[in-house]
């Protein structure tokens, strides 16, 4: 009987310690936290992990090859944050003087499961650029989206043709620049960014074949996403990226991107028309390209629909 009664008062001892716990935690808020504070806690630590990050990818060019294209496609990707705009650090000195710190300033925040994406189509043809990006990071992955290159020059004068007159200065015929006595001249700037097997041959003294991935621009303009699923394997990202995600616009003349119910098509000097030039002085500019373009289809082991 004795024994029952001093196990009762035990009992009742340690219920009024418990009872004394818990008014004390009802006083001061509760310090316990409640069930959903733990993935609400890492969700905020999550957020505000964003931050600007050196790209993992950059879309090297070519000039007037689709880049614009290329990158606004890969930011239909959730895992793909990118730079807005062409930040010409690897190639322009006096932005390369600044610095990591102010390259790295010119990128979007991301989390840290993100690529950060960046194009400049200049990189391609500037003979300092290949040391300097392996130099900021060996293991970046290259993007390089090439077109017909006696196309791509011509669309490469009319944009320069159109700057020009915007500007109401006078710019030369192309057929003046392009031809001299006849023959193609091949000190022509826009024909020396076309000689795709040269600048090539620069980066691969620097990186291996596999980081860098071609894209076809002319078939990227023609189905976007056969290129942009090879694109996402390239860059080791989930396939997020759909057929659903692009739509033929009629008026225009080419694909739009359709994400979340928004719809975005590229701005207008894109499909602009080109300027003239002669079938004899085209066919003369096709005919020079032939060599040319088979020693970049060997570079990269594969062949395109060019002229």
């Amino acid at each position: 009987m004795l024994w029952t009664v001093i196990l009762a008062l035990l009992v009742l001892l340690l219920l009024q310690t418990q009872l004394s716990v818990c008014l004390r935690e009802l006083r001061s808020g509760g310090s316990s936290p409640p069930a959903y504070s733990s993935s609400s806690s890492s969700s905020s630590s999550s957020h505000n992990a964003t931050q600007q990050r050196l790209p993992g990818a950059i879309i090297i060019g070519v000039r007037k090859g689709g880049t614009r294209a290329l990158l606004e496609m890969l930011n239909l990707h959730p895992d793909v944050e990118v730079a807005k705009a062409e930040v010409h650090y690897f190639n322009v000195e006096e932005h390369y003087r600044r610095g990591l710190a102010w390259y790295r300033a010119q990128m979007p925040f991301t989390l840290p499961n993100q690529l950060t994406v960046e194009k400049t189509p200049g990189y391609f043809a500037a003979p300092q650029v290949p040391t300097r990006v392996w130099d900021m990071n060996p293991a970046v992955r290259l993007l390089l989206i090439v077109r017909d290159p006696a196309e791509r020059l011509v669309s490469d004068y009319t944009q320069v043709l159109h700057n020009r007159l915007t500007r109401h200065k006078p710019y030369q015929p192309l057929e003046d620049l392009l031809i001299h006595k006849g023959h193609i001249d091949p000190g022509y700037k826009a024909l020396q960014r076309s000689l795709y097997y040269q600048h090539l041959a620069r980066w691969l003294e620097v990186f291996p074949r596999e980081q860098i991935h071609v894209v076809d621009g002319d078939a990227l303009i023609r189905d976007p996403f056969p290129e942009l699923r090879k694109a996402e394997r390239f860059l080791d990202l989930p396939p997020r990226i759909s057929p659903n995600n692009f739509y033929y616009n009629t008026t225009k003349g080419f694909y739009c991107l359709l994400s979340a119910g928004h719809d975005k098509c590229l701005d207008e000097s894109k499909g602009r028309p080109h300027a003239p030039l002669s079938t004899q002085a085209f066919k003369k500019l096709c005919h020079y390209f032939r060599k040319p373009n088979k020693l970049f289809f060997e570079m990269v082991g594969r062949s395109f629909s060019w002229c």
